[in-house]
Formats: C-alpha cells, sequence, structure tokens
C-alpha cells in the first residue's frame, strides 16, 4: 500500500485557474486580468532596461557558488532594511533591527511560533484584513495559528472601511498578532491614509506584508511610511519583504499603469457608462476592485473573453493602450 494513497490533492489556486481558462480560449482578442504580471501591448513581459543591465553586471563577475552563512548574505539583508526603513533610520542604526533571509511570510511566521513557544508571550491568534491575499488564509493557518479578521475594504463606497476597521482593531486582545499590508494592498488596491494609519494602534504583534513597495505611489520612501511609522512609534514589528515585482520579474512601472486606470475611466465615459468609475483612479497599485459581480464577470468571460477573478478584482498590469478600449466596450456591456 502507498504511503501516499491518503494524500488529497490541494485546491486549485484560483489565479493559475484563471490563466489556464485563458490558455485554452482561441479568442484573438482574449484578455488576462488575473495575474499580476506587467505586459507591453504585444502582451509580452515587460522587463526593465536597468534590470537586464543588473543580470549583465552579475554575470561579469563571475561568482562563486560558496555557501551563505545561516543568516544569508549580510550585505543584502542590510539593504533590505536600509531599503525599507531608510539608511538614516534611527531604529536601524542602533542595531535593534535583526534580518533573516527567508521565503516571503514563512521566515515571520517562523519567528512568531519561536516567539510562543519559547517566551509564551505571543497570541496564536491572527487577524487579517477582509479581504487579504488569497495565501495569507492557507499560510497561516497550515502554520498551526487561529485565523481571525477585520473589517478593511467596503463594497459601497469601494473604498476603505475606516470606520470598520478601527472598531474591530480596537476589540482584539491584546499581543494578538495583526497583519497590514504596508501599501497597495491586494487584492482592493486601497490603502489607509497617513492620518488613517496613526489611529491604526494598539499593543498588538504587527506583521507587515510589503511586497509593492514603490507600487503605490511610485516613491519608496512614501510606500515605506507606514512601516516606518509603526516603528517609530515602538511597536513590534515584523517585516516581510518581497521583490518579486518592483525589482525582478516584473519591474516598477508604476506611472505607465496609473494612466492605464486613467484611460480605462475615459473610456468607460466614451462607451456612456453613467455609473461612477472614481475607485478606478482612487485605488493605487497592481490590483484594481471594479466592483463588478459575480454574474457580470462570468459574461465577460463567456462573451468577451476577458477573464479576471469571481470577485471582480483585476489586474492594472494586463491593461495595456492596445486593449483598454476593448475592455472598456466589455464592462459597459455587462453594466448596462
Amino acid at each position: 500500500i502507498s504511503w501516499w494513497t491518503e494524500v488529497q490533492m490541494g485546491p486549485p489556486d484560483p489565479i493559475l485557474g484563471v490563466t489556464e481558462a485563458f490558455k485554452r480560449d482561441t479568442n484573438p482578442k482574449k484578455m488576462n486580468l488575473g495575474v499580476g504580471a506587467y505586459r507591453d501591448d504585444q502582451g509580452k513581459p515587460f522587463v526593465l532596461n536597468c534590470v537586464r543591465k543588473a543580470e549583465a553586471q552579475i554575470a561579469a563577475k563571475k561568482l562563486d557558488k560558496e555557501y551563505l552563512p545561516i543568516g544569508g548574505l549580510a550585505e543584502f539583508s542590510k539593504a533590505c532594511a536600509q531599503l525599507a526603513l531608510g539608511p538614516d533610520n534611527a531604529v536601524l542604526k542602533s542595531g535593534r533591527v535583526s534580518t533573516l533571509k527567508q521565503t516571503i511570510l514563512k521566515g515571520s511566521l517562523l519567528i512568531i511560533k519561536l516567539l510562543d513557544a519559547r517566551f509564551h508571550n505571543v497570541s496564536q491568534d491572527v487577524y487579517l484584513p477582509k479581504p487579504s491575499w488569497g495565501n495569507h488564509t492557507p499560510i497561516f493557518r497550515d502554520a498551526g495559528m487561529q485565523l481571525k479578521a477585520y473589517s478593511y475594504y467596503d463594497p459601497k463606497t469601494c473604498g476603505f472601511d475606516f470606520k470598520g476597521a478601527l472598531d474591530d482593531i480596537s476589540k482584539i486582545p491584546e499581543k494578538s498578532v495583526i497583519v497590514l499590508h504596508a501599501c497597495a494592498h491586494n487584492p482592493t488596491g486601497v490603502d489607509p491614509r497617513p492620518e488613517q494609519w496613526k489611529e491604526m494602534k494598539r499593543n498588538l504583534l504587527v506583521f507587515f506584508d510589503m511586497a509593492y513597495q514603490g507600487f503605490a505611489s511610485g516613491d519608496i520612501d512614501r510606500d515605506a511610511w507606514a512601516v516606518r511609522y509603526f516603528i517609530e512609534q515602538g511597536h513590534n514589528v515584523l517585516l516581510s519583504q518581497s521583490f518579486a515585482k518592483n525589482m525582478g520579474l516584473y519591474g516598477c512601472i508604476y506611472w505607465i499603469k496609473n494612466t492605464m486606470r486613467e484611460m480605462l475611466v475615459s473610456n468607460l465615459k466614451k462607451e456612456g457608462s453613467t455609473h461612477n468609475w472614481q475607485h478606478v483612479t482612487d485605488q493605487i497599485g497592481m490590483f484594481c476592485f471594479t466592483g463588478l459581480k459575480p454574474e457580470q464577470v462570468e459574461r465577460l468571460i463567456k462573451e468577451f473573453s476577458i477573464y479576471m477573478t469571481k470577485d471582480g478584482r483585476i489586474s492594472v498590469a494586463g491593461v495595456t493602450s492596445a486593449n483598454v478600449g476593448y475592455l472598456a466596450h466589455a464592462i459597459h456591456a455587462v453594466t448596462k
């Protein structure tokens, strides 16, 4: 009897499922707005020239393949901390910042587990915003933590539910873990303003997920404001950084994609739409919560070969000057 007989297949990834359906579609006008990957007008991945130059410089150094120490490459870790906190940050200069080179989230989760096992001073309750990045739930759940939630997105305004968030956060027991998206909230594209961040503070272990530094405003310092503020205020903070978007595979082309938001709204008005689409330009980052209902999404897929997740979230990265008119036409058709 195989040891693997009882191992069940994991649930399909909703984003990859959208991509697979997109690949099977033969419509030449098809669009994939599910995956967060920046593309040019020909639908090819957009790679910045600086990324190409960096690749060439690394290759030219002919580096060896020596093992790194357990904490990773010291210079890299220091640079990561400086990028997040700023090179002149007082806490960073004091040496009270510890860095670990780990896969995003899992290294920080390990720290939480160790704190609880060794010192018994961290709750195993973790509070996620509603909604949050889809993988947050299985990652924290499989780490043995108890999942909770707090209000974040208001579907009526397609914006931040500030009052709901404050009310829920005020009721969270002390020493619980709260997950905050540092900037460019995934999947909603809705971020608190600085004055709102200032009111969102309690005696909690703050877990910042920062995967889009530079993608919210186009300014890496501005996008790190919340993290730096919480640290300056003396909060206990865990920070998980990812550079997959802003320094690697996709490249930071925030200004171009902000224009795409404006072009989409402009084209919707040209189509004759009377709906208020201001939230499309108000939201920031790679993703946009359009406010489309599941049945409207279904029509977009079946009638126009425009693929997105059922909750109406689109990746602005997939919108180009070549297809924005078609997208606006299709959205108007299903929202009349």
